[in-house]
């Protein structure tokens, strides 16, 4: 189990573990405080969703999860929490999740997602694992086409890619027709190459707003940067 300020993670039966990644983009994605309906999309252990219920109290937030297993361990995670009410998981991929799973037919105000980064050459241990990190299981196209469906017109998207894929990713976005206005570049140390882009975007052009965070001094000498941006989650900080 791994143990947050204000709620913990149970993460034996899912594929991927708590990670810097989700930390990084749950404390950073820039929504606006009144967020009313989220959704996150490959919720995994379901922390991004707990994560949004800590930080927009008056938002209800959709979780959608392709793998069995990882879907029960979610909605356990949600059930241990102080936010149950809040929180809904759907065992579905993606591409097939529509508005009849919720009974309404409003879209979301924001959409979140820490997608799969692995290309199809790449193959990790376990058929869950290779499930949650290949893009096989969900393309960037497919993720963006799902995000143009279910998001309101003013409404935001954020996720994190490898600093490597940022430019594709960008350029199936603007096809799209949604445009990024703020990123971070992220290194582990400041003497490595940035590592992830963190990204979110909008339905309409604007000045884009760039930033950068490095994680750690050293091993496990986090930066203060770091520090202040994850302090409401992390138990030591």
């Amino acid at each position: 189990m791994f143990r947050f300020k204000e709620f913990s993670v149970l993460q034996d039966k899912s594929a991927m573990k708590v990670g810097t990644d989700a930390i990084l983009l749950g404390s950073w994605a820039p929504f606006l405080p009144d967020s009313k309906r989220i959704l996150d999309i490959g919720t995994g252990t379901g922390i991004l969703s707990l994560m949004m219920a800590q930080r927009f109290p008056n938002a209800f937030i959709q979780a959608v999860e392709i793998e069995e297993s990882a879907t029960e361990e979610c909605y356990m995670n949600f059930q241990n929490s102080k936010w149950l009410n809040r929180l809904q998981v759907s065992h579905c991929p993606i591409q097939d999740f529509t508005f009849a799973n919720l009974n309404v037919n409003v879209k979301f105000d924001c959409i979140i997602s820490n997608p799969p980064f692995f290309m199809e050459t790449i193959r990790p241990e376990s058929e869950e694992r290779k499930l949650a990190r290949n893009t096989q299981s969900l393309s960037y196209e497919e993720l963006i086409d799902s995000v143009r469906k279910l998001l309101q017109i003013n409404g935001l998207f954020a996720t994190i890619i490898p600093f490597q894929n940022e430019a594709e990713f960008l350029s199936i976005c603007k096809a799209a027709g949604l445009y990024v206005y703020k990123k971070c570049w992220v290194k582990g140390t400041s003497e490595s190459q940035f590592k992830r882009s963190l990204l979110c975007f909008s339905g309409q052009e604007s000045t884009i707003h760039s930033d950068t965070i490095v994680v750690e001094q050293s091993r496990h000498q986090y930066t203060e940067e770091f520090i202040q941006l994850t302090k409401d989650f992390y138990l030591n900080f």
